[in-house]
């Protein structure tokens, strides 16, 4: 079959015996860089040449656990490697003396192990096992974490480009039946069979056909796109191989947004690489089959994320959506039919034609099969990527994997799908995450970040913020979007000031509903989410703002007032802290609040160290 075939044996024996050695591998994912990854590095390269130490040091992607960054994994020959969280410059030289030298973990600093062919160790938990991954489930994302994303050797070493080897073997008809069998569904949000996508494309007449990957990640918390992009960028070049020679195309198109540098050089490398040794190109592994992949860096536009907005940027147009019909199926980059799909629908291809489409429908529920990646933000413990299969519930990523609240605060809720998402309360803990379960709530699974929030989080200033997020985005091209939102956006903000009527909650719902009906694409359709989740689950948040003029939170600076209990002591030091005066006493005395000068910016409230000053 060629190149690949040839030297895969030879590739897999040289991967292993690389893993058999002392290894230290540094975690450079755009997480652990901007944790302070690269001076870890430098700091360990310098420990080791000092120290005259036999040890390869490499480097990786993310591996998930956002919340330890930097993190650094050791590993002796014929022993568990194990990974290491919070790793800094200043604690290099205690892990190697305690690992590389002397043989035993650091338990203090070790998050988990990975076990494989070695010997575990005592008293540090299994990856499988750890609290973090064991209700995960390592398909997407098993390399992450775990290859050097810049190694094509890496990459093939652990199964990759044998979708294609196989698929190049099958007839294209066939694979498209695999997909379908598969149950895949768009990952982008959508949640569009993505086998039934596949086939209009190939059933479509055309001279030229297109794949275009969408890696226009937009959604404030969202970097799943961006971790596998980093991580495993081959497996998205193999997936848009596959799916080209599926539907008949020779030519891929990467639409990544230009503030991912990191995934762009790494796609070039990985591109580069492949074109090489004769997998990306003409006649790949020796077959008929030809096909390019270019990179085009977005500028940044959330409504590029809209397919054929992106379709426009590509041909060099303003990224505003096209009206539909027609489909990008049929007509889509330069009129001619085009095969759409995200970084993470491309990165399960080439498991599904590896392992087969029953394989991939034996996880997830009846109508959600498979797993999906999420990013886990906001007021959590672990914050990061995990990888589920679908229908596990809410609950148990917020409590068993994302490590709970902080601080033992009080879930109040978690938005899911983004700005177009919605807000779903603590009476939803128990939903199960699928298409279905999480429209008929009210959210959607979007691209799949998940922001989880607490008590101290004021659901109205919530939706404010998201709507401003996709008020700002708006392309402007349609009068719903443009004119609805920024309307929409102009009641939050007068309810969040204390200005808010006895129609505004009315007036909020009828736009909804419009924009919703109207609007020309997703973004605009979907715009509405927040606010009506928020009226729906939080409604009396909004009644409070406005029939109270009180913010339940304490977020909502002109609803709140300042002042001082007999705790106070006298001590002045909420006096010095005041940038404006609004305090006095006498010392020993109880102070006072003018509540005129004061400009409710809470610097005082932390500074009180017997809670005297209370915020109302």
């Amino acid at each position: 079959m060629g190149t690949l075939k040839d030297h895969r044996s030879s590739i897999e024996e040289q991967h292993t015996k690389k893993m058999e050695r002392s290894r230290i591998v540094v975690g450079l994912g755009t997480c652990g860089i901007a944790a302070g990854g690269n001076k870890v590095m430098a700091a360990i390269r310098g420990e080791v040449e000092s120290r005259g130490l036999d040890v390869d040091v490499d480097f990786t992607s993310c591996i998930g656990m956002c919340y330890a960054e930097p993190v650094v994994e050791m590993s002796l020959p014929g022993a568990a490697s194990v990974v290491y969280g919070g790793v800094y410059p200043e604690n290099v030289a205690k892990l190697i003396e305690g690992h590389l030298v002397n043989k035993i973990p650091v338990t203090d600093m070790a998050e988990i192990q990975v076990v494989g062919a070695g010997v575990p160790y005592e008293g540090i938990p299994v990856m499988e096992k750890s609290t973090y991954y064991e209700k995960q489930i390592r398909s997407v994302t098993s390399r992450l974490g775990r290859t050097n994303p810049e190694r094509i050797e890496d990459y093939i070493a652990t199964g990759g480009y044998a979708g294609i080897e196989k698929a190049l073997t099958m007839e294209p008809q066939e694979i498209i039946n695999e997909v379908k069998i598969s149950g895949l569904r768009g990952r982008g949000g959508g949640g569009f069979p993505t086998g039934t996508k596949w086939q209009f494309v190939s059933d479509a007449v055309g001279d030229k056909k297109y794949i275009v990957c969408n890696a226009d990640e937009g959604d404030p918390g969202a970097f799943m796109d961006r971790s596998i992009l980093e991580g495993d960028p081959h497996a998205i070049m193999e997936g848009m191989m596959i799916a080209g020679y599926a539907i008949g195309a020779d030519e891929g198109i990467i639409y990544c947004r230009a503030e991912y540098p990191l995934a762009i050089s790494r796609l070039n490398l990985a591109i580069e690489k492949a074109e090489a040794m004769g997998i990306l190109g003409n006649n790949i592994l020796g077959s008929e089959f030809n096909f390019k992949i270019r990179i085009k860096a977005g500028a940044g536009a959330f409504v590029c994320g809209e397919e054929t907005a992106l379709l426009n940027s590509i041909e060099g147009y303003r990224g505003t959506p096209r009206v539909r019909p027609p489909f990008p199926a049929h007509k889509g980059l330069w009129q001619k039919p085009t095969c759409l799909n995200n970084v993470e629908s491309f990165a399960n291809i080439p498991f599904i034609v590896r392992n087969g489409g029953a394989w991939y429908a034996s996880m997830g529920t009846e109508k959600s099969k498979g797993s999906k990646v999420f990013c886990l933000t906001g007021n959590i413990n672990n914050t990061g990527l995990a990888e589920v299969p679908m229908g596990i519930t809410l609950r148990e990523i917020v409590y068993d994997i994302a490590g709970g609240i902080l601080e033992g605060r009080k879930f109040k809720a978690v938005q899911s799908g983004g700005p177009s998402g919605g807000c779903l309360p603590a009476d939803q803990l128990d939903l199960p995450i699928d298409y279905d379960s999480l429209i008929g709530a009210g959210a959607m699974m979007g691209s799949g970040g998940l922001v989880v929030m607490d008590e101290t989080t004021c659901m109205v200033d919530m939706a404010r913020f998201f709507l401003n997020f996709t008020q700002l985005e708006s392309c402007g091209k349609c009068t719903p979007c443009r004119e609805g939102t920024k309307r929409m956006l102009e009641i939050l903000e007068r309810i969040c000031e204390g200005l808010g009527g006895p129609n505004d909650i009315e007036t909020l719902e009828r736009l909804a509903k419009v924009i919703k009906s109207s609007a020309l694409c997703a973004l605009g359709q979907t715009a509405p989410n927040p606010v009506l989740t928020t009226l729906r689950y939080f409604r009396d948040e909004y009644e409070a703002h406005i029939n109270d003029k009180r913010c339940p939170a304490g977020l909502c600076a002109e609803l709140l007032t300042f002042t001082v209990n007999d705790r106070c002591v006298g001590c002045g030091v909420c006096i010095k802290a005041c940038p404006v005066n609004a305090i006095s006493g006498e010392k020993k005395a109880v102070h006072v609040i003018d509540p005129e000068a004061c400009i409710k910016c809470g610097a005082c409230v932390p500074k009180c160290k017997f809670d005297a000053i209370v915020k109302a």
